[in-house]
């Protein structure tokens, strides 16, 4: 096989891993994802493989464990560069459990890269977040924008993930790393067949939009009407997670050229509030959603979105899919998985 083609995704039954899989798989690339399914499935595979007419290759590992993470790794030598999405997500669940999540999110990364030296595998991409510039006073924000303390333990295992990758590339000079700071990923791959769908209740806003409007919820809550916004309630970027998928395919595709270390953000470039955003839904779904006004979450930023500049000149990448694209996609997989 060429190992140029061959591509190590962790995380990649998760939601915007498994989108990264089809795009890749679509792309040519040979594929294989490293999963324990903590908040996936492995049904995820028999769906990709219905969009692509293609199985990724896949390996059941708790990549927090070392041994098992090197021995996942030793048996795909030379691969051109792997993915790392695998980590826990949730802001408030971290505030909750900082431990539990410095010890996932920081462990893996460091067996991951540990394990990809020993396999020769010398790039690196990592999943890292906006939440590390934590509260920012000017905005939109670029790559050079000084971080703010981290609101939440999940934003600072994403400081502490891309400084750790930082390091190792400038004592490995034969390594190339790029930490991509994704904004929020909705949406759903256009088929309809594959999407967002956490094991355990969502604390991302579209899927609890959405299961809000189907019905598997009474009500929503939206946390915090009370921020010095233009409605009141926080702003966000949200990019659409196949955009952000085929950000990675770019990736890949310039690390052969690109310098030693680098960070990139992706997102829409666009601030959207919690109300804009129901109201999005609303339109194209004609459903009504509602929706219980609680206060503030601990953990959560006031308002952030991104300017994704660097990308369009450094990936020559541009977003495809605007607001509405976002929430008809996520209707439609809602729609799909309950008539299941």
């Amino acid at each position: 096989m060429n190992n140029s083609k061959k591509i190590i995704v962790t995380g990649g039954a998760g939601y915007i891993g498994s989108h990264t899989v089809i795009e890749l798989l679509s792309q040519g690339y040979h594929v294989t994802s490293m999963d324990n399914f903590s908040n996936s499935s492995p049904d995820v595979y028999r769906r990709i493989e219905a969009i692509t007419n293609q199985l990724p290759e896949t390996a059941t590992v708790d990549l927090a464990d070392k041994k098992a993470c090197l021995e996942a790794f030793a048996k795909h030598r030379n691969a051109f560069a792997v993915i790392h999405f695998a980590a826990f997500k949730s802001v408030p669940e971290s505030v909750a459990s900082p431990i539990e999540y410095y010890r996932n999110n920081v462990n893996s990364l460091l067996n991951v890269m540990e394990a990809a030296t020993e396999a020769g595998i010398r790039n690196i991409i990592f999943s890292s977040s906006c939440s590390v510039y934590g509260n920012i006073n000017q905005l939109p924000v670029n790559e050079n924008t000084p971080f703010s303390k981290a609101a939440s333990p999940y934003a600072y295992t994403k400081v502490i993930g891309e400084r750790i990758l930082e390091d190792y590339c400038q004592i490995h000079p034969e390594a190339k790393g790029i930490s991509l700071r994704y904004f929020n990923p909705v949406g759903a791959h256009p088929s309809g067949l594959i999407g967002e769908l956490p094991l355990d209740r969502p604390n991302n806003l579209v899927p609890v939009i959405t299961q809000t409007a189907i019905g598997k919820r009474n009500q929503m809550e939206i946390f915090g009407f009370d921020y010095p916004t233009r409605d009141g309630t926080c702003i966000r970027d949200y990019i659409h997670v196949c955009d952000i998928a085929a950000a990675h395919v770019a990736a890949i595709e310039v690390q052969l050229e690109q310098v030693n270390y680098d960070v990139i953000n992706l997102g829409s470039g666009q601030g959207v509030s919690v109300l804009e955003a129901i109201s999005a839904f609303e339109k194209v779904s004609g459903k009504k959603v509602n929706y219980l006004r609680s206060p503030r979450r601990p953990g959560d930023v006031e308002a952030i979105y991104s300017d994704s500049s660097k990308a369009g000149k450094i990936l020559n990448w541009t977003t495809r899919y605007n607001l509405e694209d976002m929430m008809k996609t996520a209707w439609q997989w809602e729609q799909n998985l309950n008539n299941k």
